[in-house]
């Protein structure tokens, strides 16, 4: 598989923005002079079909029903859709953890939440008689921990609040099967892990609650009647190419050598340990000693050309190292190289 990348660039950082493999940008550019070639045939009278068919295969992929998936350009932009649309009353809680990406708690501080934190694993018995929804991530950003979502979302159901899941990262990193998972609600990305064109989200619902989410944008298809996909589908004049392209990465996927990557990520574990004991099997989060997380970054990118997160949280100087399948052990040894001689270990 050929990837569009920089090799003067190591790149330990997938989980940020994804890459495209050759084969699936070359769908993507097909696709976007389809549409430029007959714009009107394309988005007037083929929009509908070839967005059902993209839906249907990503369906299949992560275990839903066509009709319960919709496409938004990001995990964010599903979750900001969902997080409006809820009416919050006063007194009514949402619990989460520390662990959320900072652009969801964000969301829910627009909306005017009460948040109330737990850890991860105190987080279904924390579920009160104020909780009105429990927002928690699949696979946490900051941290790249697996969280129990089947858990939590059981204890959610059980006491009849609200479950919404972040599922930004999981999408091709781990197994889905949205339909058993649990979850009320799940947004996810395709660009990431699943390696599709950036642009390409989705959000799914069980139906008793789709009615109440409302789209981002109120377009032709809103109206009394509608269904879901309809609600979110349409909404102005956009290129729809980086969700159609969809199909042509589960394709790819399917080629990827997942286990080499995950034993890949596993080897490096006693070298940079992960900050918890559920890593996610392509991604991992180790303490560095720095005090300036943000310049550690930067250092890394200009002196020895590694792209590699390295944030604040907590109070803690976290570095995120993501396995793709372009990657190999000479990547992390670099790393590894550069840390030592920045002395950036604990």
């Amino acid at each position: 598989m050929e990837w569009l990348l920089d090799p003067g660039v190591t790149l330990l950082n997938h989980g940020s923005y994804g890459v495209c493999s050759e084969p699936v940008f070359a769908r993507y550019q097909e696709l976007q002079r389809e549409l430029e070639r007959n714009p009107v045939e394309f988005l007037g009278r083929r929009f509908d079909e070839l967005t059902a068919e993209a839906r249907a295969a990503l369906a299949v992929f992560v275990g839903a029903r066509t009709e319960d998936l919709v496409f938004v350009p990001n995990a964010t932009s599903g979750l900001n859709a969902v997080i409006r649309s809820l009416k919050l009353e006063p007194g009514d809680e949402v619990l989460t953890t520390r662990h959320e990406y900072g652009a969801v708690v964000r969301t829910w501080e627009f909306a005017g939440a009460e948040l109330v934190y737990a850890e991860p694993e105190e987080l279904a018995d924390a579920i009160g008689p104020r909780t009105k929804a429990v927002s928690v991530s699949h696979i946490t950003s900051p941290t790249a921990l697996v969280l129990p979502v089947e858990k939590i979302c059981a204890a959610a159901r059980d006491a009849g609040v609200l479950s919404i899941v972040d599922g930004a990262h999981a999408p091709g990193q781990v197994p889905l099967d949205l339909a058993r998972l649990g979850a009320d609600v799940y947004a996810g990305n395709c660009h990431k892990w699943l390696s599709a064109p950036k642009g390409a989200g989705f959000l799914w619902a069980r139906p008793e609650h789709q009615v109440w989410i409302e789209p981002l944008v109120v377009s032709w298809g809103y109206g009394a009647g509608t269904t879901f996909a309809e609600r979110h589908g349409w909404q102005g004049t956009r290129d729809p190419a980086a969700a159609l392209a969809v199909p042509a990465a589960i394709d790819a996927h399917r080629i990827f050598d997942l286990e080499r990557c995950r034993r890949l990520a596993a080897s490096f574990h006693d070298r940079l340990p992960p900050v918890g004991p559920t890593p996610a099997p392509q991604m991992w989060a180790s303490e560095v000693d720095t005090s300036d997380p943000d310049g550690l970054q930067r250092s890394l990118f200009e002196e020895y050309g590694i792209e590699v997160v390295v944030r604040e949280w907590e109070g803690r100087s976290l570095l995120r190292v993501s396995i793709a399948p372009y990657n190999e052990a000479a990547d992390v040894e670099r790393l590894l190289d550069a840390l030592h001689g920045m002395d950036a270990f604990t």
